[in-house]
């Protein structure tokens, strides 16, 4: 079979990743070519690296150039099996972003699959646990998928250390989404998760994010987390919806005060709030994979990034689908896709 071609210049690892899991679920083999591009640091990271071993291990395939700093790869997957894998990015590499390849995925296997993922829980530039808890997966559910996750250690950046485990049951079949409209707000809590810190710094955060967007009493709360590798805190401000749910987030990184990341996650929650969107700005990239998969479906947003038009080129390269992003109103886009799934 005529492996597909991917330039991955304009694209990051989402390109990687989405092509990883489209493989393995349709079984045609890619080749891309200048991954990670625009990038400071072109080619593969350790994390990129172990997506790719993990997809190799979970579907018997092989990856031609599957190297540290490589910016080109060849994949040819196998068949998906379903069973228990273990998978240690080495480093504070994101967990989530790892899961969020295998997972949709292991949807298509034989059989049940359990994960159990050695990295970063916690980190900047990807998402935390606990959007993956609150607010991926919770749609994923909606969509027919059997899936439960664990936090056994929060790690964050640069110590890592964290794990997190993962139960997936088969689902060959997702049902269509089409998420228009997110429904009365139920809840809106404030989280600052803090280990090995002085408790002061999350409070800091908290108070921040609340000049820019406050939430009731009792509903913003610092969590100190037990002991464990390494040092770090994240702010998470959670909004749950009747038919969906959003989270901004910010980890604590060298050179940002903890008044500038809590508002920086207060701002983003605000203008969140303030949209008529019903799913948030990285939720919207992170559905387009297993709407995809269900044969089709739309939901709004604001207006998109480059990471939704790069991982909608990958898609249509992979199934007989065209996507859509149609102007509704002023920050407001419905985007679809419509097809079928192989």
């Amino acid at each position: 079979m005529k492996a597909i071609q991917i330039d991955g210049t304009e694209g990051g690892g989402q390109m990687l990743r989405t092509a990883l899991t489209l493989a393995m679920v349709t079984g045609q083999p890619f080749r891309m070519t200048n991954i990670r591009g625009k990038r400071k640091k072109p080619g593969l990271m350790r994390q990129h690296l172990t997506c790719v071993k993990a997809a190799c291990e979970v579907s018997d395939g092989t990856a031609d150039g599957a190297e540290i700093g490589s910016t080109e790869i060849v994949f040819r997957a196998g068949k998906l099996r379903g069973d228990s894998y273990q998978f240690a990015i080495g480093t504070a590499g994101s967990t989530t972003l790892l899961l969020q390849t295998l997972l949709p995925a292991l949807l298509f296997a034989d059989g049940p699959s359990n994960l159990r993922l050695a990295g970063g829980t916690h980190n900047p530039m990807a998402p935390p646990f606990d959007f993956i808890d609150r607010v991926y997966l919770p749609a994923l559910r909606s969509m027919g998928a059997e899936v439960e996750i664990d936090l056994l250690e929060s790690g964050f950046a640069p110590a890592g250390g964290g794990l997190i485990e993962c139960h997936i049951q088969p689902c060959p079949k997702l049902s269509h989404l089409d998420l228009h409209d997110r429904g009365e707000l139920k809840s809106l809590v404030l989280l600052a998760l803090i280990r090995n810190l002085n408790s002061n710094i999350a409070e800091r955060m908290l108070v921040a994010a609340q000049k820019q967007q406050a939430c009731a009493d009792g509903d913003a709360r610092v969590e100190v987390l037990p002991d464990g590798p390494g040092r770090g805190v994240c702010c998470v401000y959670v909004a749950e919806f009747e038919h969906s749910s959003e989270l901004a987030s910010a980890c604590g990184e060298i050179g940002l005060t903890a008044d500038r990341i809590g508002s920086r996650v207060g701002k983003s929650m605000k203008h969140f709030l303030s949209s008529r969107a019903a799913v948030g700005r990285y939720l919207a990239d992170q559905l387009l994979l297993p709407i995809a998969l269900a044969g089709g479906g739309s939901f709004t947003t604001g207006v998109p990034d480059n990471h939704v038009t790069t991982n909608l080129s990958v898609i249509e390269k992979f199934l007989p689908m065209k996507s859509s992003i149609e102007e509704l109103d002023r920050g407001l886009r419905r985007i679809s896709l419509e097809g079928r799934f192989l």
